[in-house]
């Protein structure tokens, strides 16, 4: 065994629907304005242009509907509800045809956002890892089996306090999730445990302490979370 100078951090990892077992995640990455109505409340040209990523810590994850703390450095807090998609088998140049079969499963995820630091990172030209890979900026659901599920379509939806705030249709995604995939592993050898968000819908808006977030994607599940 190696002998590490300090203990080695925790696996992060997210829990599998109706199981004791848990999927250890290694990276994740998120796709930046995939819907076409976000990028435009984004002030964005929501055409075909190709798609662009970010990363978030694996340990930003806040599963089993745990609190997530309000982060510190903004006054701008806003949610971005999205479906996750976790990836079982390792690839590199995937085709669109086959990226389906590289899928281990689905949930529902929240890719909580410091707008503010976001914003202030654009104008300057600087990257937004302050903006968005802060810690517990990633509330997530339990992850279902993809045998099954059709995530071409369905209803991705976000409650704040019992108010809807964010509502579409993954039909609606502008890179469907194999597209995604196959562009995404052109870039990277995606392996085992990498989880990617494939975007939120219209509607982003502020958060604050005391609110409760129910996020829902239709034949996949639902991630709540508690902003204390």
């Amino acid at each position: 065994m190696s002998d590490y100078v300090i203990t080695p951090p925790v696996v992060a990892a997210v829990p599998i629907k109706g199981s004791s077992q848990m999927f250890p995640v290694r990276r994740i990455f998120c796709v930046g304005r995939n819907y076409a109505e976000h990028a435009i409340e984004m002030g964005s040209d929501p055409t075909r242009e190709p798609p662009f990523y970010f990363a978030k810590p694996a340990d930003a994850l806040v599963v089993n509907d745990a609190d997530m703390p309000y982060p510190p450095m903004t006054k701008q807090l806003h949610h971005e509800m999205e479906l996750v998609v976790a990836i079982g088998s390792a690839g590199a140049n995937i085709s669109v045809e086959d990226a389906l079969k590289h899928v281990w499963g689905y949930c529902a995820g929240l890719d909580m956002t410091r707008r503010d630091l976001q914003n202030e990172a654009k104008k300057t030209g600087r990257p937004w890892d302050m903006g968005k890979g802060f810690d517990n900026s990633a509330p997530m659901g339990a992850l279902v089996p993809a045998k099954g599920i059709d995530v071409s379509k369905g209803r991705i939806e976000l409650k704040v306090n019992g108010k809807v705030t964010q509502t579409s249709d993954l039909s609606k995604l502008i890179w469907s999730v194999p597209e995604v995939i196959s562009n995404l592993s052109h870039l990277v050898r995606l392996a085992p445990g990498d989880l990617i968000m494939t975007g939120t819908p219209e509607g982003v808006a502020a958060v604050q302490k005391g609110d409760l977030l129910e996020g829902f994607v239709e034949g996949v599940g639902e991630v709540r979370t508690r902003i204390v």
